[in-house]
C-alpha cells in the first residue's frame, strides 16, 4: 500500500448571497490561503463477516470531507469533521479516497488501500525499530496476509486502548520511563478470527553523563541535578513557551524550599575548559520575580581555584543570563583562605558546575533553566548573524546560528544527527556551527535526516526555487539528495527531489539543487540523504547554510550556466540546460540537445538525456564542454568516471578534464560495445592523480564519437558521475558479495537479479523438477516478450578466462518449444573481440546445451562495417555474457536456466 497525498488548487470565487435582511460577501483576502493538512482517516472494520466498515476522516483546517469508497461508484459521500460514515464491502481490495476541503476551496487528499477478507490473518510479521538517538521512542510496522488493520498495545498503561496501524504504515510511541515492555500487535480482518504476536522492548536508563551544552533534550543523558540543603529538581516540559525560550522542549525545574545556601551541582562528563578565550557561560532562566543566580565552578582538574559569577534576573519570565568568567569572576569561599571574593580569571579545567538561586536568602519557589552552554570562541570562526527556518518569515536560510536543538535536523533510520562545531573554518565556510550526520553501522539503507517546517513553502507563488547547501565530506565523496515533501511522514506526497555530488573530501563545497520546474506544489518537510541507499560504515558528513534562492547570481546577474556533479541532466544545475554546454570542432557546431530519453530502458530509465549529432564533416575529436560550478582536484575518491551512452555506431567515447588555466592530461577513450541501447562506460583517471594539471579542475569535456566518420552519427549520453578509484558506483551491476562468477547454480547468496539486465529475470524455485534437473533447487527464470534479439546479460565479478584449453560452456535450459540458443561473450576486459556460439534446444524440457568456443565460435556483430560471422577462437578474459533464447526469432514465454559452467 502506498499513501498518496496531493494538493489540488481550486478556483476561488467571491460569492454574493442575497437574503431578506442583509447581503453577505465572503472575502478571503485576509484569510490564510492554505489547504487542509494532516489529513487521514480511521477505519473500523467490523469483524463479523458482514463487510461493514466505519470511516472517520480527520484533518486540520478541513470544513468538510468527501469520501470515495473505491468500489466503482464515482459519487462521494460528504462527511462533516468529527462524524463517521459507514459502508458495506464485499471481499476484495479497494482504494478509499478522502478529500478534505478547506474554507477557501483548497483541498488535500488522503488515499488508503483497504483489504476486506473474511479469512483469518496469516503470516503476521511485526517490525519494531528503536531510535538510536532516543531509545525511549519506538517505531512499529506490521504486515499480514488477509489483514485489514492492526491494533497495537504498547504495554505501558493499564486498561490501554489500542492504537490503530494500517498495512504498510508505521506508528511511533515514546515511553515515559525506563523498563521492559511487551508490545502486542493484533492483526484483524473482516472476520471474527484474529492473529496476534508480542515483541519485547527494553527502554534503558538515561546513563550518559552531563556535559555542556546542557539542553535537557537528549533522552540518553542523565540530567539529574545533585541538590543539597533542601532544594529539589526534575526535568519537565517547558511550561512557559515565551520570551527567550518559546520552543516546546524539555527544561530543568529547580525548587527552593526557602533554606539558606540551597542549590544543586552537576558532575560533568567533560570538564569546562577555561584555558582559551571563551570564558562566558550563558543560561536561559525563568522566574516571575527578580532573583540573583550564581554559577560556580569547582573540581579543577589541576586543583584550580574554585570561582563564581553572579547574574541578576529581572523577573520577566524567560531571560538569557550571561556569566562572564573572563571579567566578572571572583574566588569562591574556602575555609581559612584570605583571598575569598577577590577578582579572578580562571585558566584551568573544571569538572563540577554548582548552581544557586538567591544564595544566602530564604526565597522559596520553582524556577526553570535551560540551554546552559559555554559561548564559542570567535577567533577561529565567524558567528552567523541571520537565520530563518520558517517560510512564513521569508526564504529558508538555515545557518545553525546557534546550537539550539530546535534548529537541528533529526536523523531517521538509525543515523546520528546533531549541531556541531565547524571542523574546517576556512575556504567558503568559516561559520561556527554546522550540521553533522554520522552513518554508523548498523543503520538502514534508507537512513537520512529531515525537519518539518512550521509553515509550507508554496512553489506556486515563490520565485525562490533554487537551494544551495554547503557540504564537507570527512571520509568519502558521495551523492547528496535534497528532497522536499508535502508534509512530514507519512503524508509525504507529492514530493520532489534533486541530487548533487560532493567531489572531494575534507573541504567545503557548495552544492546546488534546482527546483525551477516545480510550479504547483507546497512543501512542509525537508529531507537530506547522504550516500543514499548505501551501507552504513561510519562515514561523517557536515552541512551548513541551506539557502532558498532565485538562482540569480549576485542578486542581479543572469542565472548560472555552470554544472554540478552528478551530471544527470535532470535540472539546469546538473547539466540539464543547453546553455551549460558548448560544442566544438563539429562542422557547423549544432547545439547539444537536452531532451526526453528516447529509449528509457535497460541501463537507463531516467527522464532526460543529452543528444550529440556528430557531423560527417566534423573532426574526429568533435565534442562538447561544460564549466563546473565547484572546481575540484582528482584524487582517489573521485578518479573513476562513469557515463551512460546510447550510440548508433561502435566507436570511442572520450572524457577529458580541464583546469582554470586550460591545462589537461589529455583525453581517455573507451569504446562502447553495444549499439542502439544504453550502456555504461568506465574511465580510469587514477593514473594521472597528482598531476598538476588535474588540480582546480573547472571543465568537463565529452567526445561522444571520437572517430573518423563516413556518415553522420547520433549519440546520447547521461549520468556522468565521479567515483572512488576502487569503488563500483554507477549502474554496472555486480553481485553484492563481489564473487559472482562461473559456475552459476542460482543457489548461492549472490544477488543474481542485481547482476542482470535485459529481459525480465528472477531467481525462483525450480518449477519443472524433471529430467536432468529434478531437484528442489533455485533456477533462473527468463521472460521473452516476443521481440527479436531479446537477451539476458550477466555482469560477472570473476572473469571467464579462455587463455587455456577449457573453452566450453555448458548450461541447462528448460523449454517446451524448440529454438536456437546463443551464448555471447561481450567485449573482453582488455578489449578482446566479442564472439558467440549458437546451438539448438529441441523443446523436450530440461536439456544440457554445450557451447564449444574452441571450435564453434564466431565473431559478433559490431557495426554494418563489421557484421561479424567469422570463425574465431577466444583467448582472452570476459566479464559480461549475454544469453539469447530463440536468438533472432520471436518466441514469447517463460523459460528457465541453471548450472552455467566452464569445462
Amino acid at each position: 500500500m502506498k499513501i498518496f497525498q496531493f494538493l489540488a488548487m481550486l478556483t476561488i470565487s467571491v460569492l454574493l448571497f442575497t437574503g431578506c435582511e442583509k447581503e453577505e460577501i465572503t472575502n478571503y483576502a485576509f484569510q490564510e490561503i492554505s489547504a487542509p493538512t494532516s489529513v487521514t482517516a480511521n477505519f473500523d472494520v467490523a469483524q463479523d463477516d458482514s463487510g461493514d466498515v466505519s470511516i472517520t476522516p480527520s484533518g486540520e483546517g478541513a470544513q468538510v470531507f468527501q469520501v470515495y469508497f473505491g468500489d466503482g461508484n464515482d459519487t462521494p459521500v460528504e462527511v462533516a469533521p468529527g462524524e463517521t460514515v459507514s459502508y458495506t464491502y464485499g471481499e476484495g481490495e479497494y482504494l478509499v479516497r478522502v478529500i478534505a476541503v478547506g474554507s477557501t476551496g483548497l483541498t488535500s487528499e488522503f488515499n488508503q488501500r483497504l483489504l476486506i477478507s473474511f479469512k483469518a490473518p496469516e503470516n503476521l510479521v511485526v517490525n519494531v525499530v528503536q531510535s538510536v538517538t532516543n531509545p525511549a521512542m519506538v517505531t512499529v510496522s506490521a504486515s499480514a496476509d488477509f489483514a485489514a488493520s492492526f491494533d497495537v498495545f504498547f504495554g505501558d498503561t493499564e486498561d490501554e486502548e489500542p492504537t490503530q496501524l494500517m498495512p504498510d504504515a508505521s506508528i511511533e510511541h515514546t515511553y515515559a520511563s525506563p523498563g521492559t515492555y511487551t508490545i502486542r500487535v493484533v492483526a484483524k480482518g473482516a472476520g471474527v478470527a484474529t492473529t496476534e504476536t508480542t515483541v519485547e522492548v527494553v527502554i534503558p536508563e538515561a546513563n550518559d553523563p552531563v556535559k555542556l551544552p546542557i539542553t535537557y533534550d537528549i533522552p540518553t543523558v542523565n540530567y539529574a541535578l545533585g541538590t543539597f540543603n533542601g532544594a529539589s529538581f526534575e526535568v519537565v516540559t517547558n511550561p512557559f513557551l515565551s520570551g527567550a525560550n518559546p520552543e516546546e522542549s524539555m527544561v530543568g525545574a529547580i525548587t527552593n524550599s526557602g533554606a539558606n545556601f540551597e542549590g544543586g551541582a552537576y558532575n560533568l562528563g567533560e570538564p569546562v575548559d577555561f584555558s582559551g578565550d571563551n570564558k562566558t557561560i550563558s543560561m536561559k532562566f525563568y522566574s516571575e520575580t527578580p532573583v540573583s543566580v550564581l554559577v560556580k565552578f569547582e573540581g579543577g582538574t589541576n586543583d584550580d581555584r574554585p570561582n563564581e559569577v553572579s547574574a541578576d534576573h529581572g523577573g520577566t519570565g524567560w531571560e538569557v543570563l550571561t556569566f562572564d568568567f573572563g571579567s566578572d569572576a571572583v574566588k569562591s569561599f574556602l575555609e581559612g583562605a584570605d583571598d575569598n571574593g577577590q577578582a579572578f580569571v580562571p585558566t584551568g579545567k573544571y569538572s563540577t558546575l554548582v548552581l544557586f538561586v538567591e544564595i544566602g536568602e530564604t526565597t522559596a519557589g520553582t524556577f526553570y533553566l535551560d540551554d546552559i552552554m559555554q559561548e564559542a570562541a570567535t577567533a577561529d570562526c565567524v558567528a552567523e548573524t541571520e537565520e530563518n527556518i520558517d517560510p512564513a518569515n521569508g526564504p529558508i536560510n538555515w545557518t545553525f546560528k546557534t546550537d539550539d536543538p530546535a534548529y537541528a535536523f533529526e536523523g531517521f533510520g538509525n543515523v546520528e544527527a546533531s549541531i556541531a562545531s565547524n571542523p574546517v573554518t576556512d575556504g567558503i565556510n568559516a561559520s561556527c556551527n554546522v550540521g553533522k550526520v554520522v552513518k554508523n553501522n548498523p543503520c538502514e539503507s534508507w537512513a537520512g535526516l529531515g525537519k518539518g517546517l512550521q509553515t509550507s513553502m508554496d512553489f506556486a507563488t515563490t520565485d525562490k526555487k533554487v537551494f544551495t547547501l554547503k557540504v564537507l565530506a570527512e571520509n568519502q565523496a558521495t551523492d547528496v539528495t535534497l528532497r522536499l515533501e508535502f508534509e512530514p511522514h507519512p503524508n509525504v506526497d507529492p514530493a520532489e527531489e534533486r541530487v548533487a555530488q560532493v567531489t572531494e573530501v575534507g573541504v567545503w563545497q557548495e552544492l546546488t539543487f534546482d527546483f525551477s520546474d516545480v510550479n504547483d506544489k507546497t512543501f512542509k518537510s525537508i529531507i537530506l540523504y547522504f550516500e543514499r541507499g548505501a551501507a552504513c560504515d561510519g562515514d561523517v558528513y557536515y552541512f551548513d547554510d541551506l539557502k532558498q534562492t532565485d538562482g540569480v547570481a549576485g542578486g542581479g546577474g543572469t542565472a548560472s550556466t555552470k554544472t554540478s556533479f552528478p551530471v544527470n541532466l535532470e535540472t539546469p544545475a546538473n547539466g540539464g540546460a543547453n546553455a551549460n554546454w558548448s560544442v566544438f570542432e563539429n562542422a557547423d557546431n549544432p547545439p547539444l540537445e537536452i531532451l526526453s530519453n528516447p529509449n528509457a530502458s535497460g541501463a537507463n530509465t531516467s527522464a532526460t538525456v543529452a543528444k550529440f549529432i556528430a557531423r560527417q564533416g566534423g573532426e574526429p575529436f568533435a565534442g562538447t564542454i561544460t564549466q563546473l560550478q565547484t572546481p575540484f582536484t582528482l584524487n582517489s575518491s573521485n578518479s573513476t568516471v562513469k557515463i551512460l551512452v546510447w550510440k548508433s555506431v561502435i566507436s570511442d567515447v572520450g572524457i577529458k578534464f580541464e583546469n582554470a588555466a586550460g591545462g589537461s592530461t589529455a583525453v581517455i577513450k573507451v569504446a562502447n560495445t553495444k549499439i542502439n541501447e544504453w550502456e555504461e562506460l568506465t574511465f580510469d583517471f587514477s593514473g594521472v592523480v597528482g598531476d598538476p594539471n588535474n588540480t582546480d579542475i573547472t571543465g568537463l569535456v565529452v567526445f561522444p564519437d571520437f572517430n573518423a566518420r563516413t556518415a553522420e552519427t547520433v549519440n546520447y549520453f547521461d549520468n556522468i558521475t565521479l567515483n572512488a578509484a576502487s569503488a563500483g558506483g554507477g549502474t554496472d551491476g555486480g553481485s553484492s558479495s563481489g564473487t559472482f562468477g562461473l559456475p552459476i547454480d542460482f543457489d548461492g547468496s549472490e544477488d543474481y537479479e542485481d547482476a542482470s539486465s535485459g529481459v525480465d529475470f528472477e531467481v525462483v524455485t525450480n518449477p519443472e523438477q524433471s529430467g536432468i534437473n529434478s531437484t528442489d533447487t533455485k533456477v533462473g527464470s527468463l521472460t521473452n516478450t516476443g521481440q527479436q534479439f531479446e537477451a539476458l546479460t550477466l555482469k560477472l565479478d570473476e572473469v571467464i578466462d579462455f587463455s587455456g584449453s577449457n573453452k566450453t560452456i555448458t548450461m541447462k535450459v528448460y523449454s517446451e518449444t524448440a529454438y536456437p540458443v546463443l551464448f555471447k561473450l561481450e567485449t573482453g576486459v582488455n578489449g578482446e573481440r566479442a564472439n558467440q556460439v549458437q546451438t539448438d534446444h529441441t523443446g523436450s524440457g530440461w536439456e544440457e546445451l554445450s557451447f564449444n568456443f574452441a571450435t564453434d565460435a564466431k565473431t559478433s556483430f559490431i557495426s554494418n562495417a563489421d557484421s561479424g560471422g567469422d570463425a574465431f577462437v577466444p583467448t582472452g578474459q570476459y566479464d559480461t555474457v549475454s544469453i539469447f533464447l530463440d536468438f533472432a526469432g520471436t518466441t514469447a514465454g517463460i523459460f528457465y536456466i541453471d548450472d552455467i559452467e566452464q569445462n
